[in-house]
Order: C-alpha cells, then structure tokens, then sequence
C-alpha cells in the first residue's frame, strides 16, 4: 500500500489535544474563557514566568497510551494525530532543543510521545505528531507577528494575540528564523527520528513562515521519513493532503486529492472542565458518513484532561459510535 492509499481509505482518525492547557481547563483566575481552551495563555495575556510554572504541578499520572489506542480502535479509528507541541511552546515529549518540556519540565518526567508510539505500534495503529511550527508563544521570535489578533472570540475583549505580544510586545523587532533555526527545525527533526514511523505530521496555523522554511521542513520529512504525509498547514501551497478549515462539514463532493476535516467532539480542542457540550453518537455517525461520502476523512478531537484521563463523555460517545 502506498503512503496515499492508506489515508484514503481510513476515513476516520482520533486527534487528541493535550499540554499544560489542561491544568487551568479554561479558567484563570476566577474567570472562564468562552473560547477554545488550549488559547488560555493568549485569551488571558499570561506572562510565560507565571504560565510556565505551570509544569511543575502537571503530573497526570492516569495517562495510559494503552488505553488511548484501544478506545480510538473500539470507535473504529484508523490513526491518532497528537499534539508533540501546540502553541504554548511546551513539548509533550523530551526535547533537547528546549528544556520546555515534559520529561524536563514536570515531575511527571515520561515522554508521552514514546509511550504513545510504543502503544500504537503494538497495537497496530497509525501515528501521526501534531506540531506548531510557527506559533510558539514561549519564544521571544515565535512567529504570528504579522497577523495582530484573532478575531475567534465571541466578544471584542476575547480577540486574541497570534503571537506573544504580552511579554514580546515589540513585534516589529522580531525575527522568526531565529526561532526557526533555534527551536523549529530541531524539534521537528527530533520528532521525525525519535519515534519510528509516522503516518502523517500535522503542522498548523502557517502565519510567518516564508516558501523557503515551508520547503526547508518538507524536505526534513521526505529525508527522514518517506512515507509521512504532510498536511496543507506547512503553508505555501505545500503538502500532500488538504486540511480543511476547523469543524468545515462541506456539501460538495471534492476530488482530485486527499482531504480531511479536524473537528471537535465538544466545543474546544484543548480540555475546559466545563465544556460538556458534546455531540451524541448519532450526530458524529452522521457527519462521518456525510464526510466520508464527499471524498473526507473526519478526524475527531478529544482533549484529555491534567491527570490525562481522556473524558468519560467523550470515552462512552466513541464506543457507541463503534458498536454502531
């Protein structure tokens, strides 16, 4: 089988969202955020010193890979994309480019990458690493800086910083390729050499990344790993597959490639313990059939939460989707 064939033919995989985000769960400070819960460092302004002390209470000693692959298998998944660092900056594995990271950083000190790795592989799924690439709110550089803010809240005051302007302010001082060099390109090196073979790596929210870097990182995944798909998020008109806009439930049938829709299970990607507005097994069937009939894989989000428990709402609606 082809790197192309598999992917066409899965038609559903689990995405899972996880990092220190998990810890406030969408509160900070007595306040909640209305907005998805892994933007709570941009959403409150957050300073990295107060943000980053953040790992040394995370210890989510109940995350069991073993039980993630075997919950993704009973709701008849095909692959699992996990998020290696999300835009907070904080590696869910045991980086030596940045000692932002869980092995380092916390007193939990596992490399959930590798344990995720090991599980998938003796269970026979896919994997597939999630990576910020241009984002990176822990860096004085992290890119974003030309984009101001998001316009994602629900109100005017919840608009968002895409990059850290609330410790960075000076964004006309800011250089992206030093944190590219620096930061990027290692770290994308160490998850394309460190945790055998992946099915897929899923960058996202290309701001600031010129056609060289975009090609710069295309080239790293076809040298050390051949057979990985890349997503549209590289930016520049590059990759393999086409990633969809966020929740996109498109009418027309699409041909002429491979394509995919990322979509949550509730409302947020990262965890908010609040969050219980789940999508029951019915809707998710329908909008996999719907997905699936018009040429779309459909990759279901769930967001485990500081003890790394993926929800028992979100755990009950994909195992009656499998037994469906």
């Amino acid at each position: 089988m082809d790197k192309f064939a598999w992917f066409r033919e899965a038609k559903f995989g689990l995405m899972v969202h996880w990092g220190l985000y998990s810890l406030p769960a969408g509160e900070w400070k007595g306040e909640r955020m209305a907005y998805i819960g892994e933007w709570i460092q941009s959403r409150f302004r957050i300073p990295n010193a107060e943000y980053h002390a953040l790992a040394r209470a995370f210890n989510p000693m109940l995350f069991n890979a073993e039980e993630w692959v075997s919950l993704a298998q009973d709701a008849g998944m095909r692959y699992i994309v996990f998020t290696a660092k999300h835009h907070e900056g904080f590696a869910m594995y045991r980086s030596r480019a940045s000692r932002f990271n869980i092995v380092d950083a916390t007193p939990f000190g596992r490399d959930v990458v590798e344990e995720l790795a090991n599980a998938c592989a003796r269970k026979g799924m896919k994997l597939g690493l999630y990576y910020s690439q241009d984002l990176d709110w822990s860096e004085p550089n992290g890119g974003g800086y030309t984009r101001g803010h998001t316009n994602h809240g629900p109100h005017d005051d919840e608009c968002m910083a895409w990059t850290n302007d609330w410790d960075f302010p000076e964004n006309d001082k800011k250089d992206y390729s030093q944190c590219f060099e620096s930061k990027i390109v290692p770290q994308v090196k160490e998850i394309l050499t460190q945790y055998g073979e992946l099915c897929l790596i899923w960058f996202d929210t290309p701001t600031t990344l010129s056609p060289a870097q975009s090609q710069t990182l295309v080239d790293m995944v076809r040298a050390y790993q051949p057979n990985c798909l890349i997503n549209s998020r590289i930016g520049n008109g590059l990759g393999d597959y086409r990633s969809l806009g966020d929740n996109q439930i498109p009418e027309e049938y699409l041909s002429g490639g491979l394509f995919e829709t990322p979509a949550t299970l509730n409302d947020t990607w990262g965890y908010k313990s609040f969050d219980n507005n789940w999508k029951d097994a019915r809707r998710v069937l329908e909008l996999k059939r719907h997905l699936n009939e018009r040429g779309i894989n459909y990759l279901l989000n769930v967001g485990p939460d500081y003890l790394g428990r993926i929800p028992a709402p979100a755990a009950q609606i994909l195992r009656s989707v499998g037994r469906a």
